[in-house]
């Protein structure tokens, strides 16, 4: 999609998680496709598609095959989904736990990381001061992070 949804609509597209200040609070907020260790699969694909000459090559693909593609990819995606999303693994094998702790090594001043790619609802306590929150989705889960009075929950649309 290259820079279209910034060109034509605005939208600013963030590809790398952000360390924002709200209030009292610091939030490292980000998808979280990629990060931590093990993914290996993705984070191939990820690179192969973020790579500058793969997108130019597949731009120049005419658009029924590169539709074929697509939809070849999003099959395969929606394969994997029909066994579900696999429930919390434990602190260990949670990859994004993983990276949680990994960047507090880096920034112990972090108080909540917000991410979404697990499809989850997470909520975990890293350390006395310091949460895990994976957003979960909005089709299956309906969920979303508020966070008030200088405190994250994770709620529940109804």
């Amino acid at each position: 999609m290259f820079d279209y949804l910034e060109k034509e609509i605005g939208i600013n597209i963030i590809r790398e998680p952000i360390t924002i200040q709200i209030d009292e609070k610091t939030l490292m907020i980000g998808h979280g496709d990629g990060l931590g260790p093990g993914d290996f699969k993705y984070k191939f694909i990820k690179k192969f598609f973020t790579n500058k000459f793969c997108q130019w090559v597949f731009s120049k693909i005419h658009p029924n095959f590169s539709f074929f593609i697509a939809r070849y990819w999003s099959r395969k995606s929606k394969e994997n989904e029909k066994h579900g999303t696999p429930p919390f693994l434990g602190e260990n094998k949670e990859w994004l736990i993983q990276y949680c702790k990994e960047q507090l090594l880096l920034n112990d001043k972090i108080n909540y990381f917000i991410f979404g790619h697990r499809h989850l609802p997470i909520e975990h306590q890293i350390n006395d001061k310091c949460f895990y929150v994976n957003l979960g989705d909005w089709i299956e889960h309906c969920t979303y992070a508020l966070l008030e009075n200088n405190k994250l929950e994770l709620k529940k649309f109804n």
